[in-house]
C-alpha cells in the first residue's frame, strides 16, 4: 500500500509567484511537488515577515566549499553540491574548465553519474575550444579549435548530460560545432570570445543561445567595432549569463543589459569556483593557481579574474538591494529563466502547482532563513 502524501501549507509570507509577489501568501506541499490544495486540517508553517521564492538555478558553476566539479572525487563535487543547497541553489550545473579532451571526457563520465541521480541538472564544458585572446582563467596551452568530431567525443562522454558548452564560434569549426550541439540538444554558448559583430551575428543564426557571462572574457562595446555585446543583447533568441557579485559588472553594465535584453532574458550565474562558501586562500582552478583575497579570485600570475566566490543568495540580495531591481525580476533571473533554458520550465523554476516543490525562505533583508528541495527541509526555518 502505498504511503499517504504528507501536506504542508506555507503561509504568512510575501509569496513570488509569475504573476507577482503576493503578500500573505498560500503556499502547497504536497511530498515532493507544490499543490493546488491541501485537505482540511493540514499543518501550516507561518512565514510572516518573510519573502517565500523558488529554488535558484544555476547554469554555470565550478564549485564551493573547498571542492571542484573539474577535480576530485564525486564525494568532492556533493560537498560543492550541498555548499551552494544551504545558500539556495536547488538545481546546478556543474561546469568543468580547459584540460587535456581526454581527462574532461573523463571528468563527464562521473559527473554524468551525479546527473543520473539527480544530484546535478548535467554538465557544462566551458573551454576548451575558446580564445586565447579571451582565455581569462584558462590555460593556453591546453586550448583549441571547436573541431566538431572533438566537441561530440566530449558530449557522447556525457551520456545524455550534456548541457551546455562554451565556445569561441569565431574560430575554425565554431560554427559547425554550433550547429552540430544544437543538433544533439545541447547549449551553445558564445564566451570567452574575440569575434566580432557580424561573426556573432553568424553564430546566432547557426543556433548558438547563450552568452556566457556577458561582457566578460569578450571585447568591449566599442562605437566603430561594437563586438559581440550588442549582437548578444539584441537578438531575442539569446539568454544572457551575468555574475552580479559587484566585481564582474559594473552596476551601470547589469543595468544596461537589463534594460536592452528584459527581465525575461537574463540568468544570473555564479561562475563560483572552490572558494565559494569557504574562504580566501590559494586554490587550483584546472592546472592554474588561483588567490582569493577578501573574497575576489585572482590567478596567481597575471593577476586575471578566475571565477568568482560567490553564492545565488547574495546575486539575488544585490539584484535588489544594491541594483535596485524589482523582486519580481531578479527571481526570473535566477530561478524561472535559467529552468526554461534548460528545458525544465515544466518541473522546476517557480512556486506552481505541479512543479517540484523547491523554494527559498528570505527575511526582510533578503537573507536565506530556509531552503527546501523536493519538498525537504534542507534548512528548515527557525521562527521566532
Amino acid at each position: 500500500m502505498a504511503a499517504s502524501t504528507e501536506y504542508t501549507v506555507l503561509t504568512g509570507a510575501t509569496a513570488v509567484l509569475p504573476s507577482g509577489p503576493v503578500p500573505d501568501g498560500r503556499v502547497v506541499v504536497a511530498g515532493e511537488k507544490f499543490a493546488e490544495r491541501a485537505p482540511e486540517g493540514a499543518p501550516e508553517l507561518d512565514l510572516s515577515g518573510h519573502w517565500l521564492v523558488p529554488g535558484f538555478v544555476d547554469l554555470h558553476n565550478h564549485g564551493g566549499g573547498g571542492a571542484a566539479f573539474g577535480s576530485g572525487s564525486a564525494e568532492d563535487a556533493l560537498k560543492a553540491v550541498r555548499t551552494h543547497l544551504e545558500h539556495g541553489t536547488t538545481t546546478l550545473v556543474a561546469s568543468t574548465v580547459t584540460g587535456e579532451l581526454d581527462s574532461l571526457a573523463q571528468r563527464a563520465g562521473l559527473l554524468s553519474e551525479l546527473a543520473e541521480q539527480g544530484s546535478i541538472a548535467g554538465i557544462h564544458f566551458e573551454g576548451p575550444f575558446i580564445s586565447p585572446c579571451r582565455k581569462g582563467a584558462h590555460s593556453e596551452g591546453l586550448l583549441r579549435h571547436p573541431d566538431p568530431a572533438e566537441v561530440r567525443k566530449l558530449v557522447d562522454a556525457a551520456r545524455g548530460q550534456a548541457r551546455m558548452m562554451t565556445l569561441a564560434t569565431e574560430l575554425p569549426g565554431g560554427l559547425d560545432s554550433v550547429r552540430l550541439l544544437a543538433e544533439q540538444g545541447v547549449i551553445a554558448a558564445v564566451g570567452h570570445t574575440d569575434a566580432t559583430y557580424e561573426q556573432t551575428r553568424e553564430a546566432i543564426e547557426a543556433g548558438a543561445t547563450v552568452a556566457t557571462h556577458l561582457f566578460n572574457a569578450m571585447p568591449p562595446l566599442g562605437h566603430r567595432s561594437p563586438g559581440p555585446v550588442p549582437a548578444l543583447l539584441e537578438d531575442e533568441r539569446i539568454t544572457v549569463e551575468l555574475i552580479n557579485d559587484g566585481t564582474h559588472l559594473h552596476p551601470a553594465a547589469l543595468e544596461l543589459a537589463f534594460r536592452h535584453a528584459g527581465a525575461d532574458r537574463v540568468a544570473f550565474i555564479t561562475d563560483a569556483m572552490d572558494a565559494a562558501g569557504f574562504g580566501d586562500g590559494r586554490y587550483l582552478l584546472g592546472p592554474l593557481e588561483v588567490d582569493v583575497v577578501d573574497g575576489v579570485a585572482r590567478l596567481a600570475e597575471g593577476g586575471s579574474i578566475a571565477g568568482s566566490t560567490l553564492t545565488m543568495d547574495r546575486a539575488f540580495r544585490r539584484g535588489v538591494t544594491v541594483d535596485g531591481l524589482p523582486v519580481e525580476s531578479v527571481v526570473r533571473a535566477v530561478s524561472a529563466n535559467p529552468a526554461r533554458l534548460l528545458g525544465l520550465g515544466d518541473r522546476i523554476g517557480s512556486l506552481e502547482p505541479g512543479k517540484d516543490a523547491d523554494a527559498v525562505v528570505l527575511d526582510a533583508d533578503f537573507q536565506v532563513k530556509g531552503v527546501l528541495r523536493k519538498g525537504a527541509w534542507v534548512i528548515a526555518p527557525e521562527l521566532s
